[in-house]
């Protein structure tokens, strides 16, 4: 629980939540009233995107970590300020813009880049320095989300499972349903009325695809799928990256941004590489429904992948049931990850989990987080 200290569940809750996630693309914000259960009034919510320097910068330094065999790689403290500070400016921004009072925040939840993950090994590292985002911003951060679980067997990932699983909830829904995270990796929620979720990662999504572009065209992302679209699936390389092991082993299981390379596409155009890539992500997703409890009736779509026709396709030529993107389900698939973690936020303040056995695989319900607690706030 993050520094001992109990909020009262009594009370919503104002909180931002802050994720810069794999796809390494910007920060997005969003602002919540919770009470980290089923009370969630959403407000307002943005993204800043990071310039091109910090873009490659952190892809450069992912990786160095990558290369390195022991010690992480030198000049991280450097790129650790930078990005807070950029958090802190996003911060600011986004109080002038929605015209919100600062002191109506009590909390930011930070989750902070992640550069390393390897819960074989016990080991993660979201860079993001938490003391100097409170002090910078005048208000009190929970952060470090993943760590606790880690120590309690967990993979650490996905975290967000709870927060879709509480927006279900609160909307009423009956049906049986499968969010899909196309991220910088793609991962499952799977939710029933009644029943505790069932979350894990899937396979390399966006990461994968958006690294192949930029290679070869420069683009920082497949816009609409152009490219793929212009492409054909080599069906010997789709085949070679399927039998990766990581695809076949059951969850709980997690991902590192960096464990799947573009290495087997090689030999392809840009085009057909592209093309491949979809349809290897579209597929993985459909063969992890083998690892659900029961197929669901709806499939929300959620994450950058959903604005990608092709991929899109390529998903609902595969899936059983109905495909709606997270706008036709009434979320806010740009920003449920920073909606989750200002969530997630307030649940490791009042000591609730963050975690359960059937999402990250930790041997009990988990709490979570640190907290740094700005005086006189």
């Amino acid at each position: 629980m993050a520094g001992g200290v109990v909020i009262d569940a009594r009370v919503l809750v104002g909180t931002i939540g802050l994720m810069s996630g794999t796809s390494l693309d910007g920060i997005d914000l969003a602002f919540l009233k919770t009470d980290g259960e089923s009370q969630v009034q959403r407000g307002a919510s943005a993204t800043v995107a990071y310039p091109d320097a910090r873009r490659r910068r952190l892809r450069e330094f992912l990786d160095q970590v990558k290369a390195a065999s022991d010690d992480l790689p030198g000049g991280m403290d450097s790129i650790e300020r930078d990005l807070t500070l950029a958090h802190v400016e996003a911060v600011e921004m986004f109080l002038q813009r929605e015209n919100i009072k600062r002191e109506s925040v009590q909390l930011l939840g930070f989750h902070g880049q992640t550069v390393l993950h390897r819960p074989e090994c016990g080991e993660t590292l979201q860079l993001g320095d938490a003391e100097l985002l409170a002090r910078e911003t005048g208000i009190n951060v929970v952060y470090d989300f993943r760590s606790e679980d880690m120590r309690g067997g967990g993979q650490g990932a996905p975290l967000v499972p709870l927060y879709h699983a509480a927006l279900t909830e609160s909307q009423g829904k009956s049906d049986v349903v499968c969010v899909v995270n196309l991220g910088g990796i793609a991962n499952l929620t799977w939710i029933a009325p009644n029943t505790p979720p069932v979350a894990f990662d899937v396979a390399p999504c966006n990461g994968l695809l958006d690294d192949w572009v930029a290679r070869h065209t420069g683009a920082p992302m497949d816009a609409d799928g152009r490219l793929a679209q212009q492409g054909r699936a080599d069906e010997a390389t789709l085949a070679l990256m399927l039998s990766h092991p990581f695809l076949s082993k059951p969850p709980p299981k997690s991902l590192d941004r960096l464990d799947f390379t573009d290495e087997p596409l090689a030999d392809l155009s840009p085009a057909d590489g592209a093309a491949t890539i979809v349809d290897f992500i579209a597929e993985t997703i459909a063969r992890a429904t083998t690892y659900l409890p029961a197929l669901p009736n709806v499939w929300v779509l959620c994450g950058g992948g959903r604005r990608n026709p092709v991929l899109c396709a390529a998903l609902s030529s595969r899936l059983s049931g109905k495909s709606v993107t997270a706008e036709e389900w009434g979320w806010n698939g740009d920003h449920i990850e920073a909606e989750a973690f200002a969530w997630l936020a307030v649940r490791s303040m009042r000591g609730l989990p963050l975690t359960l056995p059937s999402t990250t695989g930790v041997s009990h319900p988990m709490c979570g987080g640190r907290r740094v607690t700005v005086p006189n706030h």
